[in-house]
């Protein structure tokens, strides 16, 4: 029975989707392609590029808002709030890769060479979790791979996401020692908390 965090990071990973998806339809053809009846020879200037880092800005804007917290206490909330965000990606298996490795994506290495990074986006360090998915996915893709070398990366997938889960427990304790009661409730409510 799937639980409700994995629901819930379905439901969230489904939403971004469509907000993509929506943005680039709404965007104007880039320059040489096509468009309709309108303007002069199908030439547009380019339309806009996914920015993650905007994303996540209005991401976080999105939770300060629902958690009703003011700028000031946002400074406090919002790095811990963040922190248990990341690492529930990486223990739902939703982080850089999760489930659209799965099917083909999520590929290995930096930001600017796989969906959704930026060429020349800068570069951060993969987590422990990122870099055991992306060895066992090393290792799936050989089909000649030996069960024995098969077993070892899916072992040390399991025990990076095991520390992770330790590492999410010490952040939700942080972050549920500081939000009020209605707070708490709302990060409930987001599979922030438990």
């Amino acid at each position: 029975m799937l639980t409700r965090k994995t629901i819930l990071a379905a439901v969230a990973v489904s939403i971004v989707g469509l907000l993509l998806v929506g943005q680039s339809l709404s965007q104007p053809p880039q320059r040489g392609q096509r468009q309709g009846t309108e303007g002069t020879q199908g030439q547009r200037p380019a339309g806009r590029q996914f920015d993650p880092e905007q994303m996540r800005q209005m991401m976080e804007r999105r939770i300060q808002e629902q958690l009703g917290a003011t700028d000031q206490e946002w400074k406090v909330l919002g790095p811990r709030v963040m922190k248990v965000s990341e690492i529930n990606r990486q223990v739902s298996g939703f982080g850089r890769g999760g489930m659209f490795g799965m099917f083909g994506g999520g590929r290995r290495g930096t930001q600017g060479d796989r969906p959704g990074g930026r060429p020349g986006a800068p570069e951060r360090e993969l987590t422990e979790v990122e870099k055991a998915m992306d060895k066992l996915r090393t290792t799936l893709e050989n089909t000649s791979a030996k069960p024995e070398d098969i077993k070892k990366d899916l072992t040390d997938l399991r025990k990076a996401k095991e520390k992770a889960k330790q590492q999410l427990a010490a952040a939700q304790k942080e972050l549920r020692a500081i939000v009020t009661v209605r707070q708490e409730a709302q990060l409930v409510m987001m599979g922030m908390l438990d």
